[in-house]
C-alpha cells in the first residue's frame, strides 16, 4: 500500500498465501501452494508458466468459480469469498475456453452478462454498441456464436468480459487461435485500456506478446512462483523474456528433481 494526499490507496489484487488443493487423501493434488502476490493499480502483469503450473487455478480462485483451500484474496480491498457478490462485479474475466452458450449471438452474449451484473437496459445497450463498433464487430453482431471464426469469438468473449466496466480485467491466452493482424489490434486496444488505468492481468503461451504488453511478470511452476519482478528485470539480464522463461523453468525442474 501506498499514500497520496493523506489517503490509502488500495492494490487492486493481494493474494496472501493461497493453497488450493484438489481431492483429499492419497488423492489429494496440490494445484496452488502457498502463492503469494500484490498486483497494483494500472499494472499490466503477466503471469506465466507451463501447462499445470496453476495460473487457471489462481484465476478461478480470483473469479470465484473455485474456492481456496487457504489463504486470502483481496480485490481492491475486497474479500473474494466474505464479499463474491462485491467483488465479482469488479473483475472482468476472458477465459481461454469458450464457456458460452454457442447458439448466442455477440450482442445476446454481453446482453445477457450485462444483466446478470444488473445493468439497466438502456446503459447496457449503449455499452453493448461501443463494443461492438470497438470490436469490429457489426457485420458479425447477430450470428451464432459458433459461427465465428476464432479471432471473432476471442473478440465476443472480450467484449462480454468488459460489459460491466470492470477494474480488473483478467486475460486468459486472449489471442490463441488468432491471426497476426487481429493480434495486434487487440494488442493496441489493451495497450490504450491499460494506459486508460485498467489493471490487466494476462497469461499467455505467446511470449512475445507479454514482452510486449505487461510491465510486471511473474512466473510459476508447480504451483510455487519462481521467479518475479519488472519486465526489465527479466528481458536486461538474458535479453528477451523467451529467453529469460526457459532458464528459470529449467532451473526449476532441476531443484525439483
Amino acid at each position: 500500500m501506498w499514500y497520496a494526499s493523506g489517503m490509502t490507496v488500495l492494490p487492486m489484487l493481494e493474494i496472501k498465501e493461497l493453497v488450493k488443493i484438489y481431492g483429499s487423501g492419497a488423492n489429494a493434488k496440490t494445484a496452488v501452494a502457498g502463492i503469494s502476490l500484490t498486483i497494483p493499480r494500472g499494472s499490466f502483469f503477466g503471469l506465466l508458466g507451463p501447462n499445470g503450473a496453476g495460473k487457471s487455478t489462481i484465476i478461478q480462485c480470483v473469479t470465484g468459480i473455485t474456492q481456496p483451500t487457504a489463504g486470502q484474496i483481496l480485490v481492491d480491498g475486497t474479500d473474494v469469498v466474505k464479499e463474491y457478490k462485491k467483488a465479482r462485479t469488479k473483475v472482468g474475466l476472458s477465459p481461454q475456453e469458450f464457456n458460452v452458450d454457442i447458439f448466442s449471438t455477440p450482442v445476446e452474449l454481453m446482453d445477457y452478462m450485462g444483466g446478470y451484473y444488473g445493468i439497466p437496459k438502456e446503459q447496457r445497450q449503449t455499452k453493448i454498441e461501443e463494443l461492438i463498433a470497438r470490436f469490429d464487430l457489426e457485420a458479425h453482431r447477430d450470428l451464432k456464436f459458433q459461427k465465428l471464426s476464432g479471432g471473432l469469438k476471442r473478440r465476443a468473449m472480450l467484449g462480454r468480459a468488459l460489459i460491466h466496466t470492470p477494474d480488473l480485467l483478467i486475460l486468459d491466452e486472449p489471442t490463441a487461435g488468432v491471426d497476426v493482424e487481429q493480434r495486434r489490434d487487440l494488442w493496441a486496444y489493451l495497450k490504450e485500456l491499460n494506459e486508460q488505468g485498467k489493471t490487466i492481468i494476462l497469461t499467455s503461451h505467446y511470449l512475445e506478446e507479454v514482452q510486449y504488453l505487461c510491465k510486471d511478470i511473474a512466473i510459476i511452476t508447480a504451483g510455487k512462483i519462481v521467479a518475479e519482478g519488472t519486465k526489465e528485470d527479466f528481458v536486461t539480464k538474458e535479453g528477451s523474456l523467451e529467453t529469460a522463461y526457459l532458464k528459470i523453468i529449467e532451473a526449476s525442474k532441476t531443484k525439483t528433481v
